[in-house]
């Protein structure tokens, strides 16, 4: 969306909205279209952020084409693009002194998963992890996935440059772009504990959960004292 481009203001296009459900009250439907106008902005906001987010200046060329182990064997970075210009990294907390993995990052990975052969249309995607192969295969053999491609980086090289130089078990979402021989790091979310808002959990936006997308939209939204995990008993 052009910044030059003139546009409906939200207010006005929420007055053409003209949904209306059974016996809702007049002060609903005042505060609803309200609410819409706002929602109308958001998704503006969304839409500018993206195209400045596309618009940054070319990001820093990789060390090196780091060494993975993947499902079917060693495998290079520069391979994980599989052919598009485009490759997102999914950094997984599976690492080998866990002894179950992280069950936000499986909740997102489960998702993920549902998506992943669209996704992988437009760009490439890999799921990566510090914990040895056969853990993390057996993991996904156990949830079920099966369009997600899982890496185990071995060494930790590519962990300590683009997650955490302390090779900490911690999550992180980075896109990287390939042209000819040139593989740089594109954009990483940055958002963490330092830009946290009072009272609430760590996150970027738009929040990459669709789990969290789903509760905010609900009277009970996302809470403060429940996350998902890794199995549920049945009733």
């Amino acid at each position: 969306m052009s910044t030059q481009q003139a546009l409906t203001p939200a207010s006005e296009l929420a007055k053409k909205n003209g949904v209306r459900f059974p016996n809702e009250s007049d002060d609903y439907r005042h505060a609803r279209d309200a609410l819409l106008t706002e929602e109308i902005e958001l998704r503006r906001h969304i839409e500018r952020v993206a195209q400045q987010r596309r618009e940054l200046p070319p990001g820093g060329v990789l060390p090196k084409d780091y060494d993975f182990m993947g499902e079917s064997g060693p495998v290079k970075f520069s391979e994980l693009f599989m052919g598009h210009p485009s490759l997102v990294v999914y950094s997984y907390m599976f690492g080998p002194q866990r002894k179950r993995p992280c069950p936000m990052c499986t909740s997102l990975l489960s998702a993920w998963d549902g998506e992943a052969e669209d996704v992988m249309q437009r760009v490439a995607l890999a799921v990566v992890a510090r914990s040895p192969i056969e853990r993390l295969v057996a993991f996904k053999k156990e949830r079920g996935w099966r369009h997600l491609k899982l890496y185990s980086d071995v060494s930790g090289d590519y962990t300590r440059d683009y997650v955490s130089a302390e090779d900490a078990d911690e999550p992180a979402f980075n896109v990287f772009t390939r042209h000819d021989s040139s593989m740089r790091h594109f954009w990483s979310g940055e958002m963490g504990m330092a830009t946290a808002d009072p009272g609430q959990d760590p996150r970027g936006a738009p929040d990459l959960m669709p789990l969290w997308t789903i509760l905010d939209s609900t009277p009970e939204g996302r809470g403060t004292d429940w996350y998902p995990e890794l199995s549920y008993s049945k009733p």
